[in-house]
């Protein structure tokens, strides 16, 4: 995640090299040295990370969902009324939205 944040930050990055020490260092595409803020960067580390798990709901959701093929199926044999009460609703109210 630390190397897109560094070209979220920095566009011009085309390499970045984290060091052993956890430092980074950087270069453009001319192999100019680009000089890495590492408070910035790790801001954007802290934002992305924050987004991400604003959409844990989602991810949850996603694996208790049935396979489409198995959705179908059932608003074939029982309509969407009963298919959103049925397969929708439980899973969404167990993963309710922030």
């Amino acid at each position: 995640m630390i190397h897109k944040a560094v070209r979220n930050v920095y566009s011009n990055a085309a390499v970045i090299n984290e060091k052993e020490d956890g430092s980074l260092e950087s270069w453009d595409k001319d192999g100019k040295v680009v000089e890495i803020d590492e408070d910035l960067v790790q801001a954007e580390v802290d934002s992305m990370q924050a987004a991400y798990d604003a959409l844990k709901y989602q991810r949850d959701r996603e694996s208790e969902y049935p396979s489409m093929a198995d959705q179908l199926d059932y608003i074939y044999h029982n309509g969407i009324a009963k298919w959103k009460s049925d397969m929708v609703k439980p899973v969404k109210d167990k993963h309710p939205k922030p």
